[in-house]
């Protein structure tokens, strides 16, 4: 028992170190695109063609999700998480070598270094869930979620000037140092959740496969899928579109985008505090999926006119888009329970990253051809479609 109340009492610390693991894989799952008004400029790439390298590291996340939750369910969050951060750091570092001289293998390493990082996509989800009571999950988890937009507003900072200055390989230097340490962090410091031994588990069932008891686990992977799509879009291309069409330099852009990230990590914290005096994770989902969808169609309106509106409706966007992801991970994680929750994780982040590594060439195309106020308007269609399809509790 007292082993128990010592490692309670040290939950937020390890909380603390999840954030640190998602914060760290976002700045090589999401920080790539900020280097595609260099890849541009100085590469000569089109804006597809950048948008595609920007894409690689969500595609290498794509085919490794599911099994870094099924290392977190077998072996634990500790080692999925120390792999997988080491694995990302090494391939960022090398990619730094190589990335002025071979685009090719740039994408490679890009592609190498996201089926690493993805590992705290499950990893550190499990660790929230195992930890904390179910009061306090949805807070716990909007920090945890939270990390994702400091990872990208920390990437918005520092990866524009540093490749503008000093080329794209040293800025690539900035996610793989932050990668290395993130490894080392966890295996000093994660401690991996109790749960009842498999011949226990086995007994009260819960080794079944929570996939057969019904569609909500479904119908949740549906519509986070269908969220993904405009939050995706907003980190993307908001830099591009306030350099591009607003004229914005690097700096002044990526002093927005950190401002927008920022608050749509306060935004997880309180739509997550929020579940939890709702008792409910659904409920909220349902209502910030229709905010999601309000924000893009005000931001899509606005972008048509020159006007400072539309940089408040950019700040708005980018805070609704980010509010609804630590609700329906909480939501995931809770049902499936702790012998399948690493890997209800994974398949929830891979069927958003699916969508979130086909978003990078296909707005990236549509905005060449539409424009960004058209394109804005079409990612509106898919929060819209998800709002049915959000389960009731």
């Amino acid at each position: 028992m007292d082993s128990v109340i010592t490692i309670g009492n040290r939950r937020w610390l390890i909380l603390a170190l999840g954030v640190v693991a998602q914060a760290a894989q976002a700045t090589v799952i999401n920080g790539v695109a900020f280097l595609i008004p260099t890849l541009q400029d100085d590469s000569g790439f089109t804006l597809a063609q950048a948008g595609t390298l920007a894409g690689a590291p969500l595609f290498g996340g794509v085919l490794t999700l599911v099994a870094w939750g099924a290392v977190a369910d077998r072996f634990g969050e500790r080692v999925a998480l120390t792999a997988g951060l080491g694995i990302a750091s090494l391939a960022v570092a090398a990619a730094a070598a190589t990335a002025t001289t071979s685009a090719p293998i740039l994408g490679l390493l890009l592609v190498v270094a996201g089926a690493g990082a993805v590992s705290a996509n499950a990893a550190s989800g499990r660790v929230v869930v195992g930890w904390f009571p179910p009061a306090q999950r949805g807070l716990a988890m909007g920090i945890r979620q939270m990390s994702v937009p400091l990872g990208v507003a920390a990437s918005a900072l520092a990866i524009p000037p540093i490749a503008r200055d000093h080329g794209i390989g040293w800025a690539l230097a900035f996610p793989a140092v932050v990668c290395g340490v993130a490894a080392l962090a966890c295996v000093i410091g994660i401690t991996d959740p109790p749960r009842p031994d498999r011949a226990e588990a086995a007994r009260t069932g819960a080794l079944d496969n929570p996939y057969r008891g019904g569609a909500t686990l479904a119908r949740i992977h549906i519509a986070s899928i269908l969220l993904v799509i405009p939050q995706y879009v907003v980190w993307t291309y908001a830099l591009v579109w306030l350099i591009t069409d607003r004229g914005w330099d690097e700096t002044g852009a990526g002093l927005v985008i950190t401002a927008a990230q920022v608050l749509g990590a306060l935004g997880r914290v309180a739509v997550g505090a929020w579940s939890d005096r709702a008792g409910s994770r659904l409920g909220p989902l349902r209502t910030v999926s229709i905010v999601v969808v309000a924000s893009m169609a005000l931001l899509a309106a606005s972008a048509s006119f020159e006007s400072p509106v539309a940089v408040a409706m950019l700040l708005v966007a980018s805070v609704a888009t980010s509010s609804p992801n630590g609700l329906a991970f909480t939501a995931v994680a809770e049902i499936a329970g702790p012998y399948w929750g690493g890997r209800a994780l994974g398949i929830q982040n891979t069927g958003q990253f699916v969508l979130a590594a086909a978003v990078a060439p296909t707005f990236g195309a549509l905005i060449s051809v539409v424009g960004f106020p058209i394109a804005f308007a079409i990612a509106a269609l898919a929060p819209a479609a998800a709002v049915p399809v959000v389960p009731k509790d």
